[in-house]
C-alpha cells in the first residue's frame, strides 16, 4: 500500500524543471558567465559581476557572431582600489572593462 504524498518525495520521480545554465540572448548567441571565487571572494561581488557580464552582451549583442559566448574573470579586481563589495567604483570599472572587450569582440 502507497504512503500519502510519500511517491512525491522519492528522488526517482519526475525530474524537477531546472532554469537553464546558460543565458540565451538574441535568436541564436548563448553566454557563460563564470566568476571564480578565488577572484571575487563575496557573493555579492560575483553577482554583480555576472549582472555586468549580461548587460554588456546585451548592448553589444547586434555586433556579436552567433554562437556561444564566455565570460571568465581572469584576476580580481585589487581589494586595495575597491574595498566594498559592491561600490559604484567597481561597477565602473567593471562595466569599462567589459565594454572594451565586447567591444573588440564586436568589430
Amino acid at each position: 500500500m502507497p504512503q500519502s504524498g510519500a511517491e512525491s518525495k522519492l528522488s526517482t520521480g519526475v525530474e524537477p524543471k531546472l532554469s537553464s545554465p546558460v543565458d540565451i540572448f538574441g535568436t541564436e548567441r548563448w553566454l557563460g558567465c563564470v566568476v571564480p571565487k578565488r577572484h571575487a571572494r563575496r557573493a555579492v561581488t560575483r553577482s554583480m559581476l555576472k549582472r555586468q557580464m549580461r548587460a554588456a552582451a546585451q548592448r553589444y549583442e547586434a555586433g556579436l557572431a552567433h554562437g556561444m559566448w564566455l565570460v571568465r574573470l581572469r584576476q580580481g579586481f585589487p581589494v586595495a582600489q575597491f574595498p566594498s563589495a559592491d561600490s559604484k567604483a567597481l561597477r565602473d570599472a567593471a562595466r569599462t572593462e567589459l565594454d572594451r572587450l565586447f567591444g573588440l569582440a564586436a568589430a
